[in-house]
């Protein structure tokens, strides 16, 4: 019994907890939240060298056997998105320290990341739909708060926008978890994909696999539920459009590859032509959104929108090769747009606008941070050695071993069209003259730099060991279709309904 996995969990609980009573300290606020997510990362670090030899791990809260109680769950996927929500988040608090007013501290800035540190952690560990419920309401609380932060008329616009999107979405999550608790008398995810194999009128388990797809797509911003994102992304604090930018949506993404990929692993194929077609539209229009745009955010969030589509392309294929394409795209593009929106923030910060037309000039003044805009543009475009062609390159395979011509041909063709705005930006920002006299403007402190300098190295350290990073992912893919070793790992040899029967005796 992995009773570890509730560490992960308290120690960020503990520390918002803590740091939301002392606010108006904000030394040992610091302090608290940087000691809490490097706990997180260490913790998370220790989970993705151990799955692949230990395999599965799993606990059960206060001794409860599944499927009566709380399960956690921790596998090669779930440990992925622990650390890289934790990898994220250090960078984030980093990039905070240099950039977030003294204000927004005080109205508990750093426990409401520690919260959202907490929900991601909860989301990506449970092991049941009711308490997967629960944990996108603990973020949704957190993001909301974020997302409001400074209360300007652009942030509460955007907030509101979010916030109905994200209900609605909820609320499909909801209708779908009481459905699926009447067809099998279960919400615990093993004991799900067990009875769920048996049911006899698969058109019934469909009907309910629709209402998650439209919950999680929703909150992933797959179209036409797409909108929400890049009117309300681009309002808040740099560090928090950064925030979600890299990691949001992908937390959505994250429960499909998980509820489709186990629980309702039957009806995926009958979905996956549905799929496919959603994940070609997001792709085209969030790429032709992001070459309409002359806000550096706003490109940004159009991009999420489009780099989604790709991820749910892995999804649709509807096979280990095509998940396994799509964890590895989904790991780096949850490193690089967050250092996208990093540099970009930083450049914003010191111009003092994200308008195209009002900066220039920076690479000549800030050449490390053109550097690190280069690399991190042409990781998301997916020019080898870096991390994105690895990504893109396992999604073509997949997609040419499952014969889908028309989505492969659409990925190509999106890949053209995003290095096309991403060099708008670099066109617009780093290499034209200024448009003004820059003299007067504050130098890029380290604050500014390190935290995308970090995500970036990742990013080409993923590129030159694509290998390894490789079969991580394909061993995280095939622990999601597996069924019989998830059922036997939480409820034992023979089975939850096994369990069951036994405690009902």
């Amino acid at each position: 019994m992995a009773n570890h996995l509730f560490l992960v969990l308290l120690v960020p609980l503990l520390a918002a907890t803590v740091s939301a009573i002392i606010c108006q300290q904000r030394i040992w606020v610091r302090v608290i939240t940087i000691a809490a997510t490097l706990f997180s990362l260490g913790y998370s670090t220790w989970l993705l060298v151990m799955i692949p030899s230990a395999g599965r791990m799993v606990a059960q809260a206060g001794g409860w056997v599944a499927p009566f109680g709380i399960t956690l769950i921790a596998d090669g996927l779930s440990a992925l998105m622990l650390f890289l929500t934790a990898l994220l988040t250090l960078a984030t608090v980093l990039f905070s320290f240099a950039t977030i007013d003294e204000n927004r501290e005080r109205f508990y800035y750093y426990p409401l990341l520690l919260l959202l540190l907490f929900g991601c952690s909860g989301a990506f560990l449970t092991g049941d739909l009711f308490n997967l419920y629960v944990w996108f309401e603990i973020l949704l609380v957190a993001s909301f708060g974020l997302i409001t932060l400074g209360g300007s008329r652009g942030q509460l616009e955007g907030g509101l926008k979010y916030m109905a999107l994200n209900l609605f979405g909820s609320t499909c999550f909801l209708v779908g978890a009481g459905l699926v608790y009447g067809v099998a008398g279960t919400l615990n995810m093993a004991h799900l994909a067990e009875r769920l194999s048996t049911v006899q009128d698969p058109s019934l388990v469909t009907a309910v696999a629709g209402f998650f797809l439209i919950a999680f797509g929703s909150k992933a911003a797959l179209a036409p539920l797409f909108f929400w994102l890049p009117t309300s992304y681009h309002t808040p604090s740099i560090a928090v459009t950064a925030l979600f930018g890299g990691l949001l949506s992908k937390i959505g993404i994250y429960a499909l590859y998980r509820i489709f990929g186990t629980v309702f692993q039957n009806e995926l194929p009958r979905l996956a032509p549905l799929i496919l077609v959603v994940a070609g539209v997001t792709m085209v229009v969030g790429v032709i959104g992001a070459m309409a745009q002359i806000n550096v955010r706003r490109i940004l969030a159009f991009h999420i929108v489009s780099q989604v589509g790709y991820m749910a392309m892995g999804l649709g294929l509807a096979s280990v090769a095509g998940m396994t394409a799509g964890i590895l795209f989904l790991a780096h593009n949850i490193i690089v747009k967050t250092a996208l929106f990093l540099v970009g923030g930083a450049a914003e910060h010191i111009s003092g606008t994200g308008e195209l037309k009002q900066m220039g000039g920076m690479a000549r003044r800030e050449p490390l941070l053109a550097t690190l805009w280069l690399l991190a543009s042409f990781a998301l475009v997916g020019i080898p050695p870096l991390s994105g062609f690895f990504g893109k390159l396992g999604l073509v395979q997949a997609g040419v071993a499952g014969e889908q011509w028309l989505i492969v041909a659409v990925a190509a063709f999106v890949s053209l069209f995003t290095l096309f705005s991403m060099l708008k930006i670099w066109n617009e920002v780093f290499w034209k003259k200024a448009y003004s006299d820059q003299s007067q403007l504050p130098p890029a402190r380290s604050g500014l730099i390190m935290p995308a300098a970090l995500l970036v190295a990742f990013s080409i350290a993923m590129g030159f060991g694509a290998a390894p990073t490789f079969e991580y992912s394909r061993m995280a893919a095939e622990q999601i279709f597996d069924i019989a070793s998830l059922v036997r790992d939480v409820c034992g040899p023979n089975g939850c309904d096994a369990v069951e029967l036994a405690v009902s005796r």
